[in-house]
């Protein structure tokens, strides 16, 4: 079958932007080849800083013949809805079209009409302008007199399809002046020359031998081989940066992996420092010592896009003329933010403190609607404080460590290299002869960043960590400033993924519901969120109506008079009281929602999370994690699938009574009445299962718990076997249904398990 081979060759492509852009362009070639038909055996995308490429195998030459459908009026309408139908159909008579039946809404017409298939190749001469023309770059240009907009001038198309037995064709389109064809480019310096291809391995071997490597992770490959073997070969390890690695290989057709030198005097510099600016300004990765202490040295590697006819002795010498006065810019800010800040250092204060008393004095704001910089280090030390005790730290080292952890914000290397805030912040910690743990505790307050980032451990930083993100997250709550869709600038989805690792990586019990509605209401007590933005919302309503501007003032006045009325301040916190309350639970939910988006990362059964938050109450990270997993190896098991069979069964027929009857199913069931031996061993297991099942979730051995329900499956399964629930009688009728009741809440002292799917 035939294959397709398509390049889009332009000026440099931002590296961010090259993986993706292979991704999209593979889904968008093949997501319009299967919409017209043809069904392909594989695709793989490339991409180099000058060009995107795509191979497709196995496209069939030709799409299939296909038959459309269109259901018609019922045989019998009206001349109009006859004549309607026969146009758009495109029907010369109604003889044309056929009569179908159908039992419910009788005998109507139908109009069958073949569409022949298109040969593959005009497929894609009409499917490719219409992917390039509407590409999704992040950002994109014009040049010249085009209309085409793409991330950098486009200059070339290579577009061929033929099987590998014959002389591919080019496929024919132009866009925006540009012709597709079957020439390409070498490398930019080495071998620019134009390069005539076929399919895609002549393609792939005459690019290589041009010195383009046309795979990313080939290129990877070879980056982080040679940087190992040169450091190696020095003594030497190199510290890998998988990010940076992903950059370099996006910048490079050919990589050539060099080793540049700095003066070993710059290493008085702290080595995240060093390693921050060599990797932001010159793209090439920092090396250390095999020893124990692994201490940084003064070498870096570097990654070149061409062989040197000196071996890259130039190249190694300007890139080591501009580390060296970066790192002098780094040692300069390194120095200076040791030193006493001008006016502050009288006041005996130690060098954060200073960048703190400067920050308070300058009332830097954090955010317009949420106050201070200052206002909002208040917040998170009294919650350092109040979270201390439930992770095991010290209150006042929790407290100490919070005042801090936002003081390195204002340091010269701070403000130079934003990505070592906290970092530097436990350094100067360390040097002003702070506690270890505050230092620890400033550190990592930020942690973790990521997935891949490691998480606090000491309780100290715990407890700032914690707080910090839990502040963020309660203050654009508290003022409606919540993620949307793939918006998210204030990064509060990775907050509460922090917030859930750390919980559930040092077994944390924290329940979130009452750590979050003091600093809801204080927030909200302290910014005026509650009354008075409601007030000026109506006021506004009123002045959108057309109310007169001295009716206006006049309301405005009133309106907001309650607020500095101290008769109005006990039903202004009572109203605060119930919005933090409200805020607290939405804000639970989306904990909730990021719980399952971990859980599911690890391989668990998101439902499984949705059946225990549906219980209520459940804000303990820890506690719900337990369940689910205990929960998950139950219904892993054949008494856990039949006792959730059995389950579904009796909840299905108590909807269906409690719907008829508008009210639900309660009460005891009367021993009494029950007569046959099958409802009598039923009755006999619930009274020992349940009571055991809630006592284990209250000491909260879930596994427990799950044997205990698993003793109801073989008596529920026998009970639905023998018994007539819905019988004549009905007193006994009511009874049994109370028993399926019984059923209902059993299972529910583990987790809800009508919302466990399959």
């Amino acid at each position: 079958m035939p294959d397709l081979l398509l390049e889009l060759f332009s000026e440099e492509i931002p590296a961010r932007m090259q993986r993706k852009a292979a991704e999209d362009l593979r889904k968008a070639i093949t997501d319009g080849l299967v919409a017209a038909g043809l069904l392909y055996e594989g695709a793989r995308a490339y991409a180099t800083p000058r060009r995107l490429a795509l191979q497709v195998t196995g496209v069939p030459a030709r799409s299939p013949d296909q038959t459309e459908e269109k259901k018609g009026p019922r045989v019998g309408a009206p001349e109009a809805a006859l004549q309607g139908f026969l146009k758009a159909a495109g029907l010369a008579s109604i003889d044309e079209a056929e009569i179908v039946a159908d039992a419910k809404k009788g005998e109507f017409y139908v109009a069958r009409q073949k569409k022949p298939g298109r040969a593959a190749i005009d497929v894609i001469a009409d499917l490719v302008p219409q992917v390039v023309r509407n590409f999704p770059w992040p950002k994109s240009q014009r040049w010249g007199t085009g209309s085409l907009r793409w991330v950098r001038p486009l200059h070339s198309i290579v577009c061929t399809f033929g099987p590998e037995t014959e002389e591919p064709d080019i496929v024919p389109f132009e866009i925006d002046g540009i012709r597709s064809g079957n020439v390409t480019y070498g490398h930019r310096f080495m071998a620019p020359g134009p390069i005539t291809v076929k399919r895609f391995e002549d393609y792939s071997a005459k690019l290589q031998a041009a010195y383009v490597i046309l795979d990313a992770d080939r290129r990877k490959d070879i980056i982080l081989h040679d940087a190992k073997d040169l450091a190696l070969a020095q003594g030497l390890e190199l510290i890998e940066d998988d990010g940076l690695l992903e950059e370099v290989a996006g910048l490079v057709e050919w990589p050539v992996v060099l080793m540049g030198a700095f003066e070993e005097a710059f290493l008085a510099v702290p080595g995240e420092v060093i390693r921050a600016t060599i990797r932001a300004n010159q793209k090439c990765f920092v090396l250390r010592s095999h020893h124990v202490d692994q201490r940084l040295a003064n070498r870096f590697i570097l990654v070149s896009n061409i062989i040197a006819s000196d071996d890259g002795v130039a190249i190694t010498a300007g890139n080591g003329r501009v580390v060296r006065a970066r790192l002098s810019d780094a040692r300069h800010f390194w120095e200076t933010d040791q030193r006493d800040l001008p006016g502050y250092g009288d006041r005996g204060l130690k060098p954060l403190d200073q960048r703190l008393a400067k920050m308070r004095d300058l009332g830097i704001v954090f955010h317009e609607k949420l106050g201070t910089q200052a206002e909002r280090i208040d917040r998170i030390v009294r919650l350092a404080r109040d979270l201390a005790p439930a992770v095991g730290a010290d209150p006042d080292l929790a407290a100490r460590a919070a005042t801090l952890a936002k003081a390195d914000l204002l340091t010269e290397v701070v403000g130079e290299f934003p990505e070592v805030q906290g970092l530097m912040g436990g350094r100067y910690a360390a040097l002003q002869g702070e506690d270890p743990a505050v230092a620890r505790a400033i550190e990592d307050h930020y942690r973790p960043q990521g997935p891949s980032d490691r998480v606090p451990t000491d309780p100290v930083a715990i407890a700032v960590a914690l707080a910090d993100k839990l502040d963020t997250l309660i203050g654009f709550w508290a003022i409606d400033e919540k993620p949307t869709g793939s918006k998210d600038p204030y990064q509060l989805r990775r907050a509460a993924l922090g917030v859930i690792r750390i919980l559930l990586s040092n077994g944390v019990r924290l329940p979130l519901l009452a750590a979050m509605p003091a600093p809801f209401g204080e927030i909200m007590l302290d910014k005026r969120l509650v009354a008075v933005d409601r007030q000026m919302d109506i006021a506004d309503e009123l002045a959108s109506a057309g109310v007169p501007e001295t009716i206006m003032v006049a309301l405005r006045e009133r309106l907001l008079a309650p607020v500095a009325d101290p008769r109005a301040v006990e039903s202004y916190a009572e109203a605060t009281v119930q919005e933090a309350w409200l805020k607290s639970l939405d804000l639970l939910a989306f904990f909730a929602d990021r719980l399952k988006v971990q859980l599911r990362e690890q391989g668990a059964r998101h439902d499984l999370v949705d059946a225990v938050f549906a219980l209520g109450g459940q804000d303990d990270v820890v506690s719900i994690v337990r369940r689910v997993e205990a929960l998950g190896g139950f219904l892993a098991g054949e008494d856990g699938r039949n006792l959730l069979a059995g389950y579904r069964r009796a909840v299905n027929i108590l909807k269906a009574e409690e719907k008829k009857d508008a009210a639900a199913v309660t009460g005891a069931v009367d021993a009494g009445l029950l007569a046959e031996a099958e409802e009598q061993a039923l009755a006999a297991a619930i009274t020992l299962a349940a009571p055991a099942a809630a006592a284990a979730v209250a000491r909260e051995d879930f596994a427990a718990a799950m044997t205990a329900l698993s003793a109801l499956r073989a008596p529920v399964d026998a009970f639905f076997d023998k018994i007539l629930v819905n019988a004549a009688d009905p007193a006994l009728r009511l009874n049994r249904l109370r028993l399926l009741d019984q059923i209902r809440a059993a299972c529910h002292a583990v987790a809800d398990f009508s919302k466990i799917a399959g």
